[in-house]
């Protein structure tokens, strides 16, 4: 499916925020509402390996393949590269001293984690640190079911 066939399609509208409330579980809330963090090493896609995609918690838009994972070590689902750049968008981050880059869903506008250039040189310098918390993992055999079926050609 072309591109622009899919984005008429699917549109990925942001709920209300008592639609998120009721939806959400209060960490989830809290990472992808209140720019919170969770914990490193607590999320259950941490150490996820199975073929699929990642999607927003919140609106479901694509973020991330599992072809892009790897263990950075650091606690949090890490990626080298998003599945769709245009559903991600780029806000410089000045909290906790630091200077960073958040990175937030586009139509969901839910806090994803942070963007460095620490990433594997050979995959183009980058890691997405993402909070497992403001992920849905949706396995390579339910793509098509769910909704993602364009994306079954990356893992051939």
């Amino acid at each position: 499916m072309k591109r622009e066939e899919r984005s008429e399609k699917q549109h990925y509208i942001k709920p209300t925020k008592e639609e998120i409330a009721k939806k959400l579980t209060p960490l989830q809330y809290k990472v992808t509402q209140e720019c919170a963090t969770e914990k490193p090493y607590s999320s259950e896609y941490n150490l996820n390996n199975e073929a699929g995609i990642y999607v927003d918690i919140v609106t479901g838009e694509p973020l991330f393949s599992s072809l892009d994972k790897y263990d950075a070590g650091c606690g949090w689902p890490s990626f080298t590269k998003p599945l769709e750049k245009e559903n991600l968008v780029n806000r410089r981050d000045l909290s906790h001293g630091m200077i960073r880059t958040e990175v937030k869903s586009k139509h969901g506008d839910s806090h994803l984690g942070h963007v460095f250039n620490d990433g594997p040189p050979d995959k183009g310098g980058v890691r997405y640190c993402i909070n497992g918390a403001s992920l849905r993992f949706i396995p390579i055999n339910d793509l098509i079911e769910e909704g993602y079926g364009e994306y079954l050609q990356l893992f051939k």
